[in-house]
């Protein structure tokens, strides 16, 4: 047994055998911080279980609360030197959520979101209490955006009087320089909303509201939009 051990090819296969055995009990705390998932902005309440499969309570990114999810690590991903870090919650309701945090040589990001965040705080004072995904991935390297896609729809609450958006403002994601831009507009095109996020998670957002309503205008004034010829502009910046 002893002189078996001693073999070139023995002593490879103990050594294969100790390390997927330390992968499959690494923590998912541990792994969040020797990926830097701390440094994107990502934080939970408290993270259970090994990363291949395991949990996290209160999870945020960026101040975006998602909640409780399961989290696991993508083993194939790591054959081509990337960690895709998948976060899903299927539990057959509206607050199901589903998507990946991608770290690699060519940057970093996030991949094939689809779901839906309350967003009504980290946006303030913008109108705009839910934002629904639909196979977002954003990635940046370098502070510039790289790549962008997917659909993404803001619902607004019916608190401004005379202001009708029952279907929201959608549109599809794509790069603008160092930020990724999200032109959304509304379905009778009335409405626009343009949100641009850089890597840092600081945005700059526009709503523009055209009316020539002088009580929508009235009722739109008194939640902080001005006038700019025929339009009623909010604009705002901040930090997620």
């Amino acid at each position: 047994m002893i002189s078996w051990i001693r073999t070139t090819r023995a002593r490879i296969m103990l050594a294969i055998i100790l390390f997927v055995a330390l992968l499959i009990t690494w923590p998912l705390r541990a792994a969040f911080s020797i990926f830097g998932l701390k440094d994107m902005g990502v934080a939970a309440r408290s993270l259970r279980g090994p990363i291949w499969w395991g949990g996290a309570e209160e999870l945020q990114i960026r101040g975006a609360q998602i909640g409780t999810v399961d989290v696991l690590l993508n083993p194939l991903q790591l054959l081509i030197g990337r960690v895709r870090i998948n976060i899903i919650r299927q539990l057959g309701t509206p607050e199901d959520i589903s998507g990946a945090i991608t770290i690699g040589l060519g940057g970093r990001g996030i991949d094939d979101v689809t779901g839906a965040l309350a967003l009504a705080a980290p946006l303030a004072p913008l109108p705009v209490s839910r934002v629904e995904f639909e196979g977002l991935s954003v990635h940046f390297s370098g502070g510039q955006c790289i790549d962008a896609h997917g659909r993404v729809r803001a619902r607004v609450p019916a608190l401004i009087s005379g202001l009708s958006l029952a279907n929201g403002l959608s549109g599809e994601a794509r790069c603008a320089g160092t930020a990724v831009e999200l032109p959304l507009v509304s379905q009778s095109g009335q409405e626009q909303l343009n949100i641009r996020v850089s890597a840092d998670g600081s945005y700059q957002a526009t709503m523009r509201v055209r009316t020539t309503d002088g009580l929508l205008s009235a009722a739109l004034g008194a939640n902080g939009f001005r006038p700019v010829g025929n339009e009623q502009v909010l604009r705002t910046v901040g930090r997620l």
